[in-house]
């Protein structure tokens, strides 16, 4: 799937429970000059994220030929060898993926939209720009454009980390000060929901794989057209998130109803 990361992040003795929310007495941290902070939350997820990333990684390459299967495609598939050779090089992103993901998140909590996009931006034209030159001047075909989006997803995260530990200092002082406990149960619904959504888009995709690759080329274009019609409320859903959060972490219950009135109109 297209990934979609939901963290959250408490701090203080408030537990603040969204996509990308950071406690309000940090949320403007990157409006008060280059002050750095240390703060539990932003550190908890960049391990959680890393550590998630790495175990994902592991896990699609040595099993990529059971996960394809499972899929639906078959060993005597001609889908199988590039499906494999794709997903096991694609498979070395998925730490940049997690990590990014992570880190927008941190940086939608500060209420800063633009660093985000700007990294996504950057990655993705470079995503465009190397998917031809790859695959057709290289002759590497698909196996270029794995290459290519992991060079783009790296990209994207070494462009976050350098724009985020300018605001933010990232290393503990101990262990102890992580508090991964109260993060991980704060996010168990929204992980729970995560798993919904995408066990629904991977079965869809496995009983496409098993009408053979004509389906499945079909499938794959009315998945990204439903996707891409799914993510035109994501710049809302992105605000009314971070004005949420903060709001929680006031108690500012009036802020609370009145922002969550405006985004269902």
């Amino acid at each position: 799937m297209n990934p979609y990361v939901e963290l959250c992040f408490t701090g203080g003795d408030t537990p603040v429970c969204a996509n990308s929310c950071i406690p309000t007495e940090c949320a403007d941290l990157s409006n008060q000059g280059c002050k750095r902070r240390y703060i539990p939350s932003v550190t908890s997820a960049l391990i959680v994220g890393s550590f998630l990333g790495l175990v994902q990684a592991v896990f699609l390459i040595f099993s990529a030929k059971v996960v394809l299967g499972i899929m639906g495609v078959k060993h005597d598939s001609p889908m199988l060898e590039p499906a494999v050779r794709y997903l096991t090089i694609r498979s070395l992103g998925a730490p940049a993926v997690l990590l990014s993901l992570a880190m927008q998140g941190v940086f939608r909590g500060f209420k800063d939209t633009k660093t985000p996009l700007y990294a996504t931006v950057v990655g993705d034209a470079t995503n465009i720009i190397l998917d031809p030159i790859l695959m057709f001047v290289c002759h590497m075909g698909v196996t270029g454009a794995a290459v290519a989006h992991v060079i783009s997803q790296y990209l994207i995260t070494m462009i976050l980390i350098c724009r985020l530990v300018q605001q933010v200092d990232v290393i503990p002082p101990s262990l102890k000060s992580l508090k991964f406990g109260r993060f991980l149960g704060c996010g168990f619904l929204l992980l729970a929901r995560v798993v919904a959504v995408t066990f629904c888009v991977t079965l869809a995709s496995s009983l496409a794989a098993r009408d053979g690759p004509t389906i499945m080329a079909a499938f794959q274009i009315c998945c990204q057209l439903w996707l891409a019609t799914s993510l035109l409320a994501d710049g809302l859903a992105v605000a009314g998130q971070a004005v949420l959060a903060s709001a929680f972490a006031k108690n500012d219950t009036k802020k609370v109803i009145a922002a969550t009135s405006r985004v269902l109109q």
